[in-house]
């Protein structure tokens, strides 16, 4: 696993990597300040971003946030203070870990653990999220679909879907093809 820390301060830094080897993760880049932090992420490409920060501002936290993309990694943050404004930025800024208190060599490991486990369950529930949107969607298409044949033919609707059925098998599509591609036909049409 590739771990990029963000840490300014090089002694910090050095305890950060020496806990981190000694944990058995030894693929770790140190970046030592957040300027231009977007561009040394992306061409790193870390399985995961561990950022010390003192007393880090909102904006500061917002700008790392989306620098080191919390949306397809995780992210594990300490700082020695925070407060709630901080607090909720953070969880808005979708981080995997956030830590108030001094990084302690000795609570890397956990936090880290803690933090991809987090990730994964996060991630896990914005698929069955857009799969819920997509299910939703594909549902109403094919209510529209079924109405428009129902008008069309003066069927009812388990007839009309018996033949969007019926037309899906036969063409090896699935009904949402079939379906989409009746309305967008009617919107041709019409």
């Amino acid at each position: 696993m590739k771990i990029a820390v963000v840490e300014p301060d090089a002694d910090r830094a050095r305890e950060i990597i020496d806990a981190l080897t000694e944990d058995g993760w030894n693929d770790v880049v140190v970046l030592g300040d957040v300027i231009g932090l977007a561009r040394k992420l992306a061409a790193l490409n870390p399985d995961l971003v561990l950022i010390d920060l003192a007393n880090p501002s909102r904006d500061a936290l917002e700008q790392i946030s989306a620098a080191s993309n919390a949306q397809s990694r995780p992210v594990a943050m300490f700082v020695d203070h925070s407060d709630d404004e901080m607090t909720q930025a953070a969880v808005t800024a979708g981080l995997s870990a956030y830590v108030v208190g001094e990084l302690q060599p000795e609570r890397i490991r956990p936090v880290l653990k803690t933090a991809i486990a987090r990730f994964k369950m996060m991630s896990q529930m914005r698929l069955e999220l857009e799969a819920a949107k997509q299910a939703l969607a594909d549902r109403k298409t094919v209510d529209r679909a079924k109405g428009m044949i129902m008008r069309a033919r003066g069927i009812s609707e388990e007839e009309a879907y018996a033949l969007l059925r019926k037309t899906a098998m036969s063409q090896n599509r699935k009904v949402i093809d079939v379906a989409q591609a009746l309305l967008t036909a009617s919107d041709l049409l019409l």
